[in-house]
């Protein structure tokens, strides 16, 4: 990893706060300014030797650094970019880590006009149940699989750096263009919180709502964990790839009305196929993740 003097993250939880905590873990010397929207996580932050000096804005913790990570909502990166264009050294860097990357990048466009070169969209395919700095550990992205997605413009040499940085966290990074990681996410991550959310919202919104809850066991719990996430993030993710997401809640809805239409008939024969073939893919994807796992 190239020596970074100055880190600046921007959104101190539990991805910025981890981050700040690999890349200080990789290199004792770096200096972390840290900018939060909650001045309690900044204190925290502070408390927990996660930054070393906090900044009262993001265009005065990009002062100077050399790399200024970007770890807020989606719908909130376009504004820091803003912020922190005026105030970038000519060689420093900018990358993200926000879970959409298409609109990212248009945003990205008009706010950092001929800064742009230094920008490396990414997005850290790791977290937690909890969230917030208390919950940050520099093991977070230990294996996790990190996104980068450069643009025509990106420079060659803040590319490098990014992925540095990202290796020396312990991450494994995979490069595509920003619409294939929409797509791709929209279908593996996007789609899987969105059937969660509205599962237990469907529950939740019947009469005899607190009967059903209080019969539900693992796999109920199981499938609806992620919908304890955020959901301002959720909301802004949904609302950021909607076309990509739309697409696959279509696609959803086919083979859901599939299954129905199995279940209607009683096709017992039918319906063990389909279970049997999922099965035997998610048995596949298993294997394949052990094995680059003991690979690593």
């Amino acid at each position: 990893m190239r020596r970074l003097k100055t880190l600046a993250v921007v959104g101190v939880g539990l991805i910025g706060g981890s981050f700040a905590q690999a890349l200080k873990r990789a290199d004792a010397g770096t200096t972390v300014v840290g900018f939060d929207r909650d001045p309690r996580a900044l204190e925290r932050a502070i408390a927990l030797g996660v930054i070393d000096t906090a900044a009262e804005s993001a265009t005065e913790a990009a002062r100077g650094a050399d790399l200024v990570f970007i770890a807020v909502p989606v719908r909130q990166i376009g504004a820091i970019l803003r912020d922190v264009a005026s105030s970038l050294g000519p060689d420093a860097i900018v990358t993200d880590a926000g879970s959409t990357k298409a609109e990212v990048v248009r945003i990205a466009r008009d706010a950092l006009k001929d800064r742009l070169p230094r920008f490396v969209p990414g997005h850290p395919i790791a977290g937690r149940e909890s969230s917030g700095v208390d919950a940050a550990t520099p093991e977070l992205f230990r294996g996790a699989r990190i996104v980068l997605t450069p643009m025509p413009e990106t420079a060659p040499d803040a590319l490098d750096v990014a992925r540095d940085c990202w290796e020396a966290a312990g991450g494994r990074v995979a490069i595509t263009r920003p619409e294939e990681h929409d797509q791709i996410f929209a279908a593996v991550s996007h789609l899987p919180h969105l059937l969660a959310f509205a599962l237990v919202s469907e529950i939740a919104s019947r009469g005899n709502s607190q009967d059903l809850f209080g019969f539900a066991a693992g796999g109920f719990r199981d499938f609806t964990r992620i919908a304890g996430s955020s959901p301002e993030m959720w909301r802004d993710i949904a609302l950021q790839n909607r076309e990509a997401l739309l697409f696959e809640l279509d696609s959803y809805a086919g083979r859901l009305a599939v299954f129905r239409e199995l279940i209607e008939r009683g096709d017992g024969p039918a319906l063990e196929r389909l279970m049997r073939e999922a099965k035997g893919a998610r048995a596949a994807w298993i294997a394949g993740t052990r094995r680059s796992a003991s690979n690593e």
